[in-house]
């Protein structure tokens, strides 16, 4: 019986006695292991049951790096990779200015001469470095008009930019700063845009980025694709990208990239209702914007000094019923020069179109869309329908001769 209560005693007793000693052995030993010894260096006892969290540089890089690592994403890569390259621009154009005058257009008052004067008017907007030997993409809304332009880059630097070239129909310019090795942008490829997939817009919003050499960031998605704008000020927006990440004034001419880093568009048209963004923005595809750039480098201009011969007028209710159209759309020829492009071509007064290019016209503006974004010596399919019958014509545009 003593026997079996002395084994007993011994079951019990072994466990604990070897638990005690590893956790004597633990707290020991703690201080080696992310909690510091329970006596601080100052000799000074902290209450009982307090820990002192280590406070050594190696171990708050670690948590550091832990709580960074998990933040850092696509996005944030792409923003760190681009950022170098996103410019401010500033820019001084002379514009023609109306004087107000206390006697309105009174004729009587016209002997005081005339009220128009020249004024110096600042502007701002964004840009990006698209080669490391300082070449900027912008729009010709920012700069294209500009007399003097400076650019400011994330390092401080301001620099005078030289307006290589512009073009007003594409809203494209590019300018050039004197550098090296400078940063710059991945051109990305806007026809493999994805509708829904994230999109970043950067650049200068109402001057920011000259309080600290930062551009600011936007994220949304790619909200629409290939969207045709209303021509505005001889300016021709076909294609666009709609983004409803925040694009507000300033951004203009600054970058739109995907989560990899690469520019997908030139940021350009805000709607704004009430002057403020509301998560309508586009941007002109890349893809388009290439070879206005590779253009712009080699002339400093888009060539565009043809002419058709064509004199046309929306095809309007009347008119389809007339020609047994189903729909309410095209334009109807009113007149072909002489000797022109256009008669060369086989086209006669009442031919109505209907497409060009493969683009469907609904009225006049759709078609000068077309016409006004070609270049001289490009050739114009049109679909043309001709006694109710559906034909093809080739339009060559050609040089305007003086």
């Amino acid at each position: 019986m003593k026997r079996n209560i002395l084994i007993t005693i011994l079951v019990l007793l072994v466990p604990f006695l070897g638990g005690g000693l590893i956790g004597y052995s633990v707290g020991h030993t703690s201080s080696g292991n992310g909690i510091a010894s329970a006596r601080p260096a100052n000799g000074e006892v902290p209450p009982s049951g307090a820990q002192t969290v280590r406070d050594d540089s190696a171990y708050r890089d670690s948590i550091g790096e832990s709580v960074t690592g998990g933040r850092r994403n696509a996005i944030t890569r792409a923003v760190a990779t681009v950022s170098p390259a996103v410019v401010g621009i500033n820019v001084t154009e002379l514009r023609q200015v109306r004087q107000w005058s206390p006697w309105g257009d009174d004729p009587f008052f016209r002997f005081f001469g005339d009220r128009t004067i020249t004024q110096q008017v600042q502007g701002l907007g964004s840009g990006f470095i698209i080669s490391a030997d300082g070449y900027i993409l912008t729009n010709d809304h920012v700069a294209g008009n500009a007399k003097e332009i400076t650019v400011t880059t994330t390092d401080g630097q301001q620099y005078k930019a030289e307006l290589v070239g512009t073009d007003l129909v594409s809203d494209i310019a590019l300018l050039k700063i004197s550098g090296k090795n400078l940063p710059y942008v991945r051109l990305g490829n806007s026809d493999d845009v994805i509708i829904g997939e994230w999109a970043i817009a950067m650049g200068n919003p109402f001057g920011l980025f000259d309080i600290n050499d930062k551009p600011t960031v936007t994220v949304g998605v790619v909200s629409n694709t290939g969207v045709k704008l209303q021509a505005q000020e001889g300016r021709v927006y076909r294609g666009m990208i709609q983004t409803d990440a925040a694009i507000n004034s300033g951004n203009s001419g600054g970058p739109l990239i995907n989560a990899m880093g690469e520019v997908i568009g030139v940021n350009a048209v805000i709607y704004t209702p009430n002057q403020g963004s509301i998560g309508l923005g586009f941007a002109i595809p890349i893809n388009h914007v290439k070879s206005i750039v590779a253009e712009l480098r080699k002339s400093g201009k888009i060539e565009r000094n043809f002419w058709t011969g064509l004199e046309i007028q929306a095809v309007d209710r009347r008119i389809a019923r007339y020609f047994g159209l189903e729909k309410v759309e095209g334009v109807i020829v009113s007149d072909v020069q002489k000797k022109s492009p256009a008669e060369r071509s086989g086209f006669h007064v009442g031919d109505i179109i209907l497409a060009a290019n493969g683009e469907r016209i609904t009225d006049e503006s759709s078609l000068l869309a077309v016409v006004n974004e070609a270049r001289t010596g490009d050739t114009l399919t049109l679909k043309v329908m001709r006694e109710h019958k559906i034909i093809d014509l080739k339009l060559p545009l050609e040089k305007r001769s003086l």
